[in-house]
């Protein structure tokens, strides 16, 4: 059985449409077999979105990372548009979507890219962004959250959400561990949402602790 965080051309091919609001505003995707929440928008991307944008000022550059058909990146994007958005995803087929979502709300501000987590990716990030593939195992996961931490500019916000039932507490432990932080800052519906910001005094700490 194919899954959505793995490439797979033999995927069958039925294109179709996902409608939903967010904060008052229609969106409308295009998606299709072989991609992540082929049918409806998740409802833990949809949390996280709107805690986003309602608790947070996204600026900069920003990172979708697992980006999927598009919704966390693309929405966002469409509330700030000063910002620079990429959103990267290891299925070709989830980044044609993307593309083509993009395209389709006329943004100027959003770049997609096929990677395999960050091997395509080199830049830095002000904000990371991602609902995590927990079906791909903790091993991916966890490998995800250190690269996250790598990838980010000094000050800048990672966040991600997770069921409780999916692991969010060991989740959130191992993030911590990584960032020297992480911050719950919402729950809704059994989802748990998290920030993790890269501290240079944490970063500075463990510098010292290895030089030691």
């Amino acid at each position: 059985m194919s899954q959505y965080f793995i490439n797979d051309p033999k995927v069958k091919d039925r294109p179709r449409s996902i409608s939903f609001e967010i904060l008052g505003k229609a969106f409308h995707f295009a998606s299709n077999d072989g991609v992540f929440s082929k049918s409806s928008l998740d409802e833990g991307s949809a949390i996280l979105i709107k805690t986003l944008l309602q608790t947070r000022k996204i600026s900069g550059n920003v990172l979708d990372l697992g980006c999927g058909y598009g919704p966390i990146g693309i929405i966002l994007a469409a509330f700030h548009e000063e910002a620079k958005f990429l959103l990267v995803d290891i299925n070709t087929r989830a980044c044609a979507l993307a593309r083509e979502n993009a395209r389709a709300m006329n943004l100027s501000n959003v770049e997609v890219r096929v990677s395999n987590s960050f091997s395509g990716v080199k830049e830095t990030f002000q904000n990371i962004v991602t609902n995590p593939p927990i079906r791909a195992g903790k091993k991916v996961m966890y490998a995800m959250f250190q690269s996250a931490y790598e990838h980010l500019t000094f000050n800048g916000s990672f966040y991600f959400v997770i069921r409780k039932n999916q692991g969010a507490e060991t989740a959130s432990n191992y993030v911590r561990s990584v960032f020297g932080n992480c911050t719950r800052i919402e729950r809704s519906k059994g989802y748990h949402v998290y920030e993790a910001k890269k501290d240079i005094r944490f970063a500075n700490q463990e510098t010292k602790e290895d030089l030691e």
